[in-house]
């Protein structure tokens, strides 16, 4: 298994403004989709799909964030990844990518649009490589990242779980 240091180097990551962890796009439809195609959420054209890989290492996490669409997190290597969704009616759930089955591990877990969600890396100094694919493509203008106090407004029944995913 290669370490999270072999993945960075090999794969060409970088540091991920807001949300936290490393990534590298790889694929990015050279289909468009005209923005009088999509929904009104969306302020302009998207692509068909977009997929990145990211990597995330204990301690860091993945800040609580949203997109516009959906997104599908493939787990590839390294130690299980927990996803933390919280729905915009306030259920909070989670989903852990990994391989152990008998756990309740999977290989990959669909983000539905609109939901909040964080990540973290369960092994104390492990890492995780996974991959996600996003359908419209993503963009930048996509990404929303809530403060903490604005999430504490909108879902005080969850402060331990904000305060421990938001910067």
């Amino acid at each position: 298994m290669y370490s999270a240091a072999d993945w960075i180097e090999k794969l060409g990551l970088v540091q991920l403004p807001e949300e936290g962890g490393m990534y590298r796009e790889i694929y990015r439809s050279d289909e468009i989709i005209p923005q009088s195609a999509l929904p009104d959420r969306f302020g302009g054209d998207r692509r068909y799909c977009t997929s990145i890989y990211y990597l995330l290492e204990n301690p860091e996490f993945s800040a609580f964030h949203r997109i516009r669409q959906e997104e599908i997190w493939h787990f590839y290597d390294g130690s299980p990844l927990t996803l933390a969704i919280l729905t915009p009616q306030g259920e909070l759930s989670q989903q852990t990518l990994g391989r152990n089955f008998e756990v309740g591990e999977r290989l990959q877990v669909v983000i539905r649009r609109g939901d909040l969600f964080a990540a973290t890396v369960n092994e104390t100094g492990g890492y995780s490589l996974v991959g996600c694919t996003v359908a419209p493509g993503f963009e930048f203008a996509d990404f929303e990242a809530p403060s903490r106090q604005m999430l504490l407004n909108a879902y005080p029944q969850h402060q331990a779980v904000i305060e421990r995913l938001t910067r």
